[in-house]
């Protein structure tokens, strides 16, 4: 059974950083493209970052050059690292695994920014 666990959310003042972390079970982790995902109250989710198997990053406009993606695939975890955070950042944060056939989500944390 497939399985992502994210933890790391919370609340952060403007301008301060998280770290979001999904372990996997379930999956060969290694040749799977990982991302992370964001749903803002009335908003569509929308993807934040994804890095491939290979390492190949991408990023949403938004976000570039504050968060980066990363991955350790001997702990099966995928990270996202959150620098300058912003209000308009505030939203659930949703792991994500590319199964090509389907696609796998966490339960997703909160991610709340004051001003």
């Amino acid at each position: 059974q497939v399985q992502l666990v994210e933890s790391g959310g919370g609340l952060v003042q403007a301008g301060g950083s998280l770290r979001l972390s999904c372990a996997a079970s379930g999956i060969i982790f290694s040749i799977r493209t990982m991302g992370w995902y964001r749903q803002a109250p009335g908003k569509q989710r929308e993807l934040v970052a994804r890095i491939t198997s290979v390492g190949t990053t991408n990023y949403a406009d938004s976000v570039k050059g504050r968060f980066t993606i990363s991955r350790d695939d001997a702990k099966n975890t995928v990270y996202l690292q959150m620098n300058g955070l912003k209000p308009e950042d505030t939203a659930v944060y949703y792991c994500n695994a590319d199964l090509v056939s389907r696609q796998v989500w966490g339960q997703g944390t909160q991610v709340t920014v004051s001003s």
